[in-house]
């Protein structure tokens, strides 16, 4: 009889230490949960405001190219217009012997007043957003041939699609840091933009032919980071690759449907 009271009370501290195991093991489990929840959530939370500072961040530079393509082609556009005024009654007053390098100078005049007015389009994201993202590059494109800068080419293979018009301006703007990038530091003598649509994705290439780089020396360099943060915006994948001699490659992959 005693020998089966001793069993029952060990069953009944076996079972009592079982279920504080148990229980101290969901607790446990529930606990980390909820730690990794609110760690997830404040990252979230995190990555939400760091977004919403960038995208602040672009919409002022936006506005600020906008007021400088405004003064651009109202201000020195009209001055650049009064100057052709004035060089065309000049024309009608002066002997033959001056009027063909008078002709020159309103030549040179009237080319600067062309490419301010193209370079003002390229400025404005409402004129991006009008035109769309291949005509936006087909302008800019345009204008580095005829200053002469280097030779150009733009392919575009599959049939447009629609593309949110906010994030044609990202993209634009992450190609154009490209242009720039090259004309500045890639003494480069081509330029190619290749554009594919198919019904998932826009895949996109810019390659120079210039002097490249070594990639680990310019990891933070803020021209990359930021192209890098604005495709993060539309959920672009982008990736940048060059080596010394090589030139530069940049491929942007922009998921259509999931950014509609």
């Amino acid at each position: 009889m005693l020998e089966k009271e001793q069993i029952l009370l060990i069953v009944y501290f076996t079972a009592i230490i079982l279920f504080f195991v148990v229980f101290g093991i969901v607790f446990f489990v529930a606990f980390q949960r909820r730690k990794n929840k609110l760690l997830l959530d404040k990252l979230r939370a995190e990555q939400r405001f760091e977004d919403e500072i960038f995208k602040s961040r672009i919409e002022i530079q936006e506005q600020a190219l906008k007021n400088v393509s405004w003064e651009l082609h109202d201000n020195i556009g009209q001055l650049l217009s009064t100057a052709v005024m004035q060089i065309n009654i000049m024309g009608a007053t002066i002997e033959d012997t001056a009027s063909e390098s008078l002709q020159d100078v309103r030549k040179l005049v009237g080319d600067s007043l062309q490419e301010i007015r193209t370079l003002s389009k390229t400025l404005n994201h409402e004129v991006i957003q009008n035109v769309g993202l291949e005509k936006s590059i087909t302008v800019e494109l345009k204008r580095f041939e005829k200053l002469n800068f280097l030779t150009p080419s733009l392919t575009v293979k599959g049939e447009e699609v629609y593309i949110n018009p906010k994030d044609e301006i990202i993209l634009y703007r992450i190609i154009q840091e490209f242009f720039s990038n090259t004309i500045k530091h890639a003494e480069a003598s081509s330029l190619e933009v290749e554009l594919e649509y198919t019904p998932e994705t826009l895949n996109i290439r810019v390659q120079d032919d210039g002097v490249g780089f070594d990639p680990k020396s310019v990891q933070a360099n803020s021209g990359l980071l930021n192209m890098k943060s604005r495709a993060a915006l539309v959920n672009a994948k982008l990736d940048y690759t060059s080596s010394p001699g090589k030139g530069v490659v940049l491929t942007l992959s922009y998921p259509i449907q999931l950014n509609d």
